[in-house]
């Protein structure tokens, strides 16, 4: 099952960077798509997983604040148990140089499917990222997330992941 969503990745990610996008007017990149796969909940060993998944990034929506520049962000992801997570969030970002640090905070649906019960179907999700700008388009990072219910269900596991994410504007 990893084969297969490392096969998935790999098509994605050539996909985009056969994309040609305009990077010298930055005003026409407004959609940054970030792909991800990793380890869904690593710190539980009969729970963790394989996952993949899709967020999506509107620039058009940022608005610069005393936190840094904020943007509105969606996106889902999917486990080898088919687990699944779907959400909406904000995030900031941090340029420093070379490298971009984007935390984010988004709540979302969960479902277990043959996965892990997270207590609830309302689950919040509580991300780092840290990224290597490859070009004005382009960055390759990575990203740790924990998801929980903050004990609205009965029982409140939460959940910790790692992901190599590939992000890519538009």
């Amino acid at each position: 099952m990893r084969k297969f969503f490392l096969n998935i990745l790999i098509v994605l990610i050539s996909f985009i960077f056969l994309t040609n996008s305009n990077a010298e007017d930055k005003k026409l990149l407004n959609t940054e798509i970030n792909l991800f796969t990793g380890m869904f909940d690593f710190s539980d060993d009969k729970q963790k997983a394989g996952i993949i998944g899709f967020q999506h990034q509107n620039d058009d929506l940022y608005r610069e604040s005393f936190l840094g520049k904020l943007s509105p962000i969606t996106g889902g992801f999917l486990t080898e148990n088919n687990a699944f997570y779907v959400y909406t969030g904000a995030q900031a970002e941090y340029e420093l140089g070379l490298f971009t640090i984007t935390p984010s905070f988004a709540p979302g649906y969960y479902n277990s499917g043959d996965g892990k019960d997270l207590g609830h179907v309302l689950e919040f999700k509580s991300e780092v990222q840290m990224s290597l700008n490859l070009s004005d388009s382009s960055q390759f990072g990575m990203s740790y997330n924990h998801i929980s219910n903050a004990s609205l269900g009965d029982k409140n596991p939460g959940a910790n992941s790692y992901m190599i994410n590939f992000l890519k504007q538009f």
